[in-house]
């Protein structure tokens, strides 16, 4: 599916948790300043239809190009951050980068502590495009998932479509 496809029916309607505010430019203004970064627009596009939360079951992993601590072909995504306020969201980030130990130059959309699933601007500075990585901070796994968050968005499977052979 094509992005403009897939925006009206990304997110999980009927699970509220995690979900922030309506966004508003000053919103968008506050953390691209906060991360000194600029947000992809896809990204955006999503959080103006509902600022973080859960993504329907179409939408929950994503292949994977190597063997990850999580399975042999893809990752988990079943949420993602959007920008709250009082460091709510992806303004966590900074906090989580420190506490985990993690590089800067990430900005987290989801994970567990363990494991994340992140914009990366380490390659192309605060400007980006940044692409998509899966980072694993336990196992120093650092694997790219797609070149930007649109093409990562439209790389977004079910679960069903993987081996159910999870990693040990």
């Amino acid at each position: 599916m094509h992005f403009e496809e897939i925006k009206g029916v990304f997110w999980n309607p009927d699970i509220a948790y995690d979900v922030q505010a309506p966004l508003t430019g000053d919103m968008v203004a506050r953390a691209q300043e906060s991360l000194g970064v600029q947000l992809p627009d896809a990204y955006l596009a999503l959080l103006r239809i509902q600022n973080g939360g859960y993504t329907t079951e179409a939408f929950q992993t994503h292949r994977a190009p190597e063997r990850t601590s999580w399975a042999v072909d893809h990752v988990p995504f079943d949420s993602m951050f959007g920008i709250g306020g009082n460091d709510e969201g992806i303004l966590q980030t900074p906090d989580l980068l420190r506490e985990w130990g993690m590089p800067d130059g990430l900005v987290l959309l989801t994970g567990d502590g363990h494991w994340w699933i992140a914009l990366d601007y380490r390659p192309t500075g605060p400007a980006g495009p940044p692409p998509v990585v899966w980072y694993d901070n336990e196992v120093g796994e650092d694997i790219q998932l797609a070149a930007d968050f649109k093409s990562f968005v439209e790389g977004l499977r079910g679960q069903d479509e993987f081996e159910h052979d999870d990693v040990d």
